[in-house]
């Protein structure tokens, strides 16, 4: 099946291949951005992916500028950019979405699988929508967040979760969370349990693995959240670190390496998927 495509993974993909050209080159930033019309800062954000190169003469300059003559290659870069300003589903909702969320959530409706440990709240993607909810309300008198804020949130995590539920060629996730995830009560004893009864539906599936870290168990545990983006192809894994109030996502190598290292110790250190469903029983009996 063809791989889905949204613009953020093209911006991503033509700002790979832009650095490359300007390498091959021997341009820095600067030399390459001069006299073009527009900054080495906002360059350097186009070849990481987080901005878009508005104009097209802008990109045939560029191109100009690193040589590129074969008709082929501009028509092909140039059909990249075309598709890289395209507007994502989220686009309406970008005002109210946490500093880098946009960034994140666009990168990972491309991606062919995802693994992650949370050991603050349940994953986004396993949320229930009143748990989604009652999280965004309580954080709503302290963050000075407004009604708004509380909805477009929650609807777009409940869009979100169509990755995992959709028929056609859906993400593969593996997630380790820890028992205080799950212990810690969200909105009251019926909006767990139907928490609950949601992750263990979802372990179900085919391509959804979920494990529980108890807290009785010495083993190695991650401090914050982690998620890592694989898309199967030529541009590599990316991760996704939650800080306070913004999102941070990296494509280094060598952390995306540290990162592969840590869920791998979580995922063995954790309880076998199996035995989920019944950790999840025993925990909304707790609750009675």
């Amino acid at each position: 099946m063809a791989a889905r495509r949204g613009a953020t993974f093209r911006r991503r993909e033509l700002g790979k291949e832009l650095r490359r050209l300007r390498e091959k080159s021997r341009l820095t930033i600067q030399e390459a951005a001069e006299g073009l019309g527009f900054s080495e800062t906002k360059l350097s954000r186009v070849e990481t992916g987080h901005n878009a190169l508005p104009r097209v003469k802008d990109m045939e300059d560029l191109l100009d500028r690193y040589g590129v003559t074969d008709i082929d290659d501009r028509e092909s870069l140039l059909t990249l950019h075309r598709e890289s300003l395209s507007s994502d589903w989220w686009t309406p909702y970008r005002a109210v979405m946490p500093s880098g969320m946009h960034m994140w959530v666009g990168l990972e409706m491309d991606a062919r699988a995802m693994r992650a440990w949370h050991c603050q709240y349940v994953i986004g993607l396993l949320q229930t929508e009143r748990y989604a909810r009652s999280m965004f309300t309580t954080a709503k008198p302290v963050e000075e967040r407004t009604t708004d804020f509380v909805e477009y949130n929650t609807k777009i995590r409940m869009e979100r979760k169509q990755l995992i539920t959709r028929d056609d060629d859906p993400v593969e996730l593996k997630v380790v969370l820890d028992e205080s995830v799950l212990r810690r009560v969200i909105g009251g004893p019926d909006v767990m349990r139907e928490q609950y009864e949601t992750i263990a539906e979802l372990n179900q599936l085919d391509h959804v693995t979920v494990q529980i870290l108890p807290l009785s168990l010495v083993t190695y545990r991650a401090e914050g959240n982690f998620t890592i983006l694989d898309f199967g192809g030529h541009l590599g894994s990316v991760v996704q670190m939650d800080l306070p109030n913004t999102i941070s996502v990296t494509d280094k190598q060598r952390e995306v390496w540290q990162y592969n290292r840590r869920f791998d110790a979580l995922r063995e250190g954790a309880l076998a998927p199996a035995e989920t469903t019944g950790f999840l029983k025993e925990l909304a009996r707790e609750l009675d």
